[in-house]
């Protein structure tokens, strides 16, 4: 008899057979059966060269990278096994290693979904909404590109719900945990009827069979031809833009013939597509606010020293005495780790990352330090953001961009202080503070 439950978690998944949640004689039946198809987990493609070694490939994540892969004596099957380095994280895939697909009887969403939004587009976002939703509707790869706070997950609303009452399994992906943190409790309030599951590091187990998939782009290593529907959410974040597995690991998830759509506030050129549509105001109509450039000479030598430079620390103090949130941008972990004081900090690896920008927003904490982490994907009413180095090269002039995009974003706070503490300005922040300007003059036309 086929296991439900078994089919509702491998349906569009491909799945490391170590790591299953099922009982392996509860697998195995299902083999017997024809219902999973097991592949290798590293699979070599011989050489035809005699000046080149075999080259191997990871079933999962697709890496070719000679690189990322590395040989050692397995104990499991007692030979030498060559296992993948590049998704090493989400549980090691070798030669000996088997993954595992559903290959019949797909499983199917089974509730009627329930489109619950009441909010009101504004004429440019109705323009783009529909220009998408024609795209979506027509299978054809469309950009929605957006200025930061124009409304862009709102936009979205319409497509998706179209799709799901078409009975397509959609997915939203995100290069970053904090936009699906972001993004999963407004979909629930949107689609209460609709099973909706978010998948990141550290994910809770979630049941059923979700229609709706909320994911990381890594996540999406672990799918294959799962979603009719695909969209990529800050399609230019790091580290989505600069690896082609990850780009690769989209295209495996959706559907043969599927289109992949997508939305950012700052495209790069390899996302261009025919089919385009610009926002270039935000929803509450007020414009961008603009960085300003304040010099802080020799900052790195004194918050080494256990100082924060005075400036810095003026501005700090100011947004406590006038309880505004704030945020403070550092260019490394090593300097947001020095840098004195108690105030609670978040980067990339933080255990509590979620937590602590909840608390920001409920305004339990003054502020935050953070890295880049959270340049993108994160609302936090009237927020001020100071960035400290803003000349240095881990803030690129989309980062700052996207940076200078979490100020003003709510229509009760439409300004906000956006500082760039910097030791001599950059080319970076220079065109970013100029794309800024030229939004705000389309938006006035």
């Amino acid at each position: 008899m086929m296991n439900e439950q078994l089919q509702q978690f491998l349906t569009g998944r491909i799945w490391l057979c170590a790591h299953t949640p099922f009982p392996r004689e509860v697998i195995d039946d299902h083999i017997l059966s024809g219902h999973i198809h097991l592949k290798p987990g590293i699979e070599t493609i011989q050489s035809h060269s005699i000046f080149q070694s075999n080259k191997y490939i990871c079933n999962r994540c697709h890496n070719t990278n000679p690189s990322l892969f590395y040989s050692f004596p397995c104990s499991r099957c007692n030979k030498t096994c060559t296992y993948c380095r590049h998704c090493i994280r989400m549980g090691r895939v070798s030669s000996c290693s088997e993954l595992m697909t559903w290959i019949k009887d797909p499983a199917n969403g089974t509730t009627k979904d329930v489109f619950n939004w009441n909010g009101q587009l504004t004429p440019l976002q109705q323009k783009a909404s529909e220009e998408l939703l024609r795209s979506v509707q027509n299978n054809q790869s469309h950009l929605l590109h957006a200025v930061c706070g124009a409304g862009k997950t709102e936009l979205l609303f319409p497509s998706i719900y179209t799709s799901l009452q078409a009975g397509k399994r959609v997915c939203v992906a995100a290069p970053r945990t904090d936009v699906i943190l972001e993004l999963f409790p407004r979909f629930q309030k949107v689609f209460p009827k609709t099973i909706i599951h978010a998948l990141y590091g550290g994910a809770p187990d979630q049941e059923g069979f979700a229609t709706l998939v909320l994911a990381t782009t890594h996540q999406l290593y672990r799918f294959e031809h799962a979603f009719d529907v695909v969209f990529v959410d800050e399609a230019d974040a790091f580290p989505y833009y600069a690896d082609e597995t990850l780009q690769q690991a989209v295209i495996k998830a959706a559907k043969p013939e599927a289109a992949i759509h997508y939305v950012t506030a700052t495209p790069t050129d390899s996302l261009q597509t025919t089919n385009q549509s610009i926002l270039s105001k935000r929803y509450h109509g007020y414009p961008l606010p603009g960085p300003r450039f304040d010099s802080l000479f020799g900052y790195t030598r004194q918050l080494k020293k256990g100082k924060v430079p005075k400036k810095l620390q003026q501005w700090i103090d100011d947004n406590i005495q006038n309880n505004i949130p704030f945020l403070v941008f550092l260019p490394t972990i090593e300097m947001l780790e020095q840098f004195p004081g108690d105030l609670p900090r978040v980067h990339a690896e933080h255990p509590e990352r979620k937590e602590r920008v909840m608390q920001l927003r409920e305004k339990k904490v003054p502020g935050l330090l953070t890295t880049t982490i959270l340049e993108r994907g994160i609302t936090i009413e009237n927020v001020h953001v100071a960035v400290v180095g803003a000349e240095q090269a881990i803030f690129t002039a989309s980062a700052l961009i996207q940076i200078s995009g979490r100020v003003g974003r709510s229509s009760s706070y439409p300004n906000g202080d956006i500082v760039f503490f910097h030791h001599g300005i950059s080319h970076a922040m220079d065109e970013a503070k100029e794309e800024i300007e030229r939004w705000n003059e389309l938006s006035s036309v």
